[in-house]
């Protein structure tokens, strides 16, 4: 044993609780102000993959534009993935028309869990639609909450609402500690894209 007081002594007790049960889906929320959250979710689109499930991507800030390695790698997997934004808010010309084309996308990925065709569907950057009062936060609370039984949901994004964070079964805060960006370097292919 180590004297040092920030070593720590490994679990010798089973930390798991009596009497688990299964459930059909889950809700995961991946949320805070640090990196990670959309390549938390990706990691999911891959193990649901392997289990040979069908997955669907849609993404609301990201447009179609953007070359982006999780999407190539889905679309070779059989992902059907949807870009359906117009990009950093700060680079439009139309807030009012990136509002329209939200409430679509919304109204996009409403129809794909509704649908049932998907075992799991990534709602990537779905948090700051609702947090910019672009789309209303009660109805994705129903779509979520009344969506089929097997359809498990990853939602990513900044500062989500306390009723989206009641109604996720997971939620995680990716906080903020350091990030290359704050030293001035630039988003790196293969890490950050």
């Amino acid at each position: 044993m180590s004297d040092d007081p920030t070593v720590e002594t490994p679990p010798t007790e089973d930390p798991r609780r009596d009497g688990g049960r299964t459930v059909k889906s889950l809700v995961l929320l991946n949320t805070g102000d640090g990196k990670g959250k959309s390549t938390a979710a990706f990691g999911v689109m891959i193990r649901g993959l392997a289990q040979g499930w069908k997955v669907a991507v849609l993404q609301f800030v990201k447009s179609g534009d953007w070359q982006v390695g999780e999407e190539k790698i889905g679309r070779r997997l059989g992902v059907d993935w949807q870009s359906l934004g117009e990009g950093f808010t700060w680079d439009s010309d139309d807030l009012t028309h990136d509002q329209a084309v939200a409430r679509a996308a919304w109204d996009t990925a409403k129809a794909v869990i509704e649908a049932g065709e998907h075992r799991l569907v990534i709602l990537d950057e779905l948090t700051y639609l609702l947090t910019w009062g672009w789309i209303e936060t009660e109805p994705v609370l129903e779509a979520i909450a009344g969506r089929p039984d097997h359809v498990n949901i990853v939602i990513t994004g900044r500062d989500a609402p306390q009723a989206l964070i009641d109604i996720a079964d997971t939620v995680t805060e990716m906080r903020h500690v350091k990030h290359a960006y704050d030293s001035g370097i630039v988003a790196k292919k293969g890490i950050d894209y």
